[in-house]
């Protein structure tokens, strides 16, 4: 049994194929999109064997309904092609979430704004969160004056989705990366190629170096001192 999933949903409708076509007669749309015209299902079936291809009805609430010429298991390899090449390319945004209190101090707010600075520049939403405690719950401008710093600090990344707002004894505000997703990870992978690369390349100037001094080292030792004759030899010896 041959099913089709429309894109978007859950829904699936079947596609009848050949003989599982049951009406008198159909519009018929030959295997390169030309029209036929309205024929008779047995005709329509005659023209599929001969052309030796699949009758499939492609739409079957039209008056008739509407059939197509064509290799039905082709038709089903590209399409799960397709399919599975559009789950490859998607990209999910997740969202992040940075906690902070209004009074906190520079080392911790350099801390968390690095980590705010990674996420946008990985293509993900970071949702920040000021917790106020006691007497702090009634200084809610100290959580928007840090809210709106944190955001200007960040604005070449991100921006402001969804603005400040009192959350209970919290206040949140969102901020949304300027890259998608797609775009974020292929500039980190490039980045790693290219890191990669000075990598190797840096290497291979460090052995050239080496092998360079070592064969200077050569060239400059200092050479060996001929053999002296030993005065006390036999002189009858050396002729």
């Amino acid at each position: 049994m041959a099913s089709h999933t429309i894109s978007g949903g859950s829904i699936t409708t079947e596609l009848r194929v050949n003989d599982r076509i049951r009406v008198p007669e159909v519009r018929l749309v030959g295997p390169g999109g030309e029209q036929v015209g309205i024929v008779r299902i047995e005709d329509a079936l005659r023209l599929a064997a001969e052309a030796d291809l699949d009758l499939v009805e492609v739409a079957p609430t039209a008056r008739p309904p509407v059939c197509r010429l064509m290799d039905y298991g082709k038709f089903k390899y590209e399409t799960a092609q397709k399919e599975r090449e559009s789950r490859r390319n998607q990209t999910h945004t997740i969202i992040k979430e940075m906690k902070l209190r209004p009074k906190i101090d520079q080392h911790d707010y350099d801390t968390k704004k690095g980590h705010v600075v990674r996420f946008l520049k990985a293509g993900d939403k970071v949702k920040i969160t000021i917790m106020f405690r006691g007497r702090e719950q009634h200084r809610p401008e100290l959580g928007y004056r840090l809210l709106q710093r944190l955001a200007g600090d960040v604005e070449d990344l991100g921006f402001i989705e969804s603005n400040a707002r009192q959350d209970g004894r919290n206040m949140t505000m969102v901020l949304g990366p300027h890259k998608k997703k797609s775009e974020a990870q292929a500039e980190v992978k490039a980045e790693k190629v290219k890191s990669m690369g000075e990598k190797a390349a840096e290497k291979e100037a460090d052995e050239a170096a080496d092998k360079a001094h070592r064969e200077a080292a050569k060239k400059v030792a200092t050479p060996k001192k001929p053999r002296r004759r030993s005065e006390n030899l036999d002189p009858d010896m050396e002729a």
